[in-house]
């Protein structure tokens, strides 16, 4: 019995009171995302130890609702080691792999406020070589590769729920009295956050999509904007002005000194306090900070 089947099994004895039963690999349990009196939820292990859920109640749960409900994040029904060195090496075939056939370069985990992974965007090592470069995935145990390469489901709508890159760091941050910087992709946030005390976070799919729902999560903020040097960047930068003027605190727009973005000018010998201030729509008011 794989770690992960034990670890879930477990779980949902804990939550729900019910001991599942069933074979060495398939199991029936109570499912905990609904209010269950019979046994809907078969619990299965694959050959390579990833558990899969399915719920048959009436309400027939996404397994994301159901990790939810243990307190799991997706990952735990990932074996956490391969079982030998094939294992691992088609294991890390596939964490490398990415549908455009090229190998991932990098890849940047969007979390809720509990930590729990939502979904990922996963960037490849010939980004600007006639390729996109980046592509989102969702959590998905019945994938080989534990992942499905959409964010949208059969109906073409967008099948999880969307949160600002680094979302724990930003709330953190927010209730702390800390300023969060805003960029316009993954990269140039990492950038940012490898100088010490730096908080930052940047929206999925690049400049255009911010959503109007993220303003929740910077009620009271002081919010620094790095706006990309370009038309597009400019107007990602006022988009997301316009949608946090009402809720936050502060806002200051600033452009790099150095090259296009963030990741350039810190790469460029540039540091977090010489960005070049730009707009001060919502000037940092001593009054308003005591």
């Amino acid at each position: 019995m794989s770690t992960a089947f034990a670890h879930v099994l477990e779980r949902l004895y804990e939550v729900t009171g019910h001991a599942p039963r069933g074979s060495a690999t398939e199991k029936s349990a109570r499912c905990p995302a609904h209010d269950d009196r019979q046994p809907s939820l078969s619990v299965g292990m694959k050959q390579d130890g990833i558990v899969v859920l399915n719920c048959h109640g009436g309400p027939k749960c996404p397994t994301e609702d159901i990790m939810a409900a243990l307190n799991l994040p997706m990952s735990a029904l990932w074996p956490a080691e391969p079982q030998d060195r094939h294992q691992q090496r088609n294991s890390d075939r596939h964490d490398r792999w990415m549908p455009c056939g090229h190998d991932k370069a990098a890849e940047y985990l969007y979390r809720n406020e509990h930590g729990t992974v939502l979904y990922g965007v996963a960037r490849c090592t010939l980004k600007g070589n006639g390729c996109q470069g980046f592509r989102q995935w969702r959590p998905d145990p019945t994938k080989r590769s534990g992942r499905r390469w959409s964010l949208r489901g059969d109906d073409g709508e967008i099948a999880v729920r969307l949160v600002p890159y680094r979302l724990p760091e930003i709330l953190a941050a927010v209730r702390e009295e800390r300023v969060v910087m805003i960029c316009e992709g993954e990269k140039d946030v990492e950038a940012l956050r490898a100088r010490p005390l730096i908080t930052a976070t940047c929206n999925p799919m690049g400049a255009g999509k911010w959503r109007p729902e993220f303003a929740q999560y910077f009620h009271g903020a002081d919010v620094s904007i790095v706006a990309d040097r370009d038309k597009a960047g400019r107007e990602h930068a006022e988009a997301i002005v316009a949608n946090l003027m009402p809720v936050t605190r502060s806002i200051c727009v600033v452009q790099a000194a150095h090259g296009k973005d963030a990741a350039d000018h810190l790469a460029a010998g540039g540091t977090t306090g010489d960005f070049i201030t730009v707009w001060e729509p919502k000037p940092y008011n001593l009054e308003n900070h005591g």
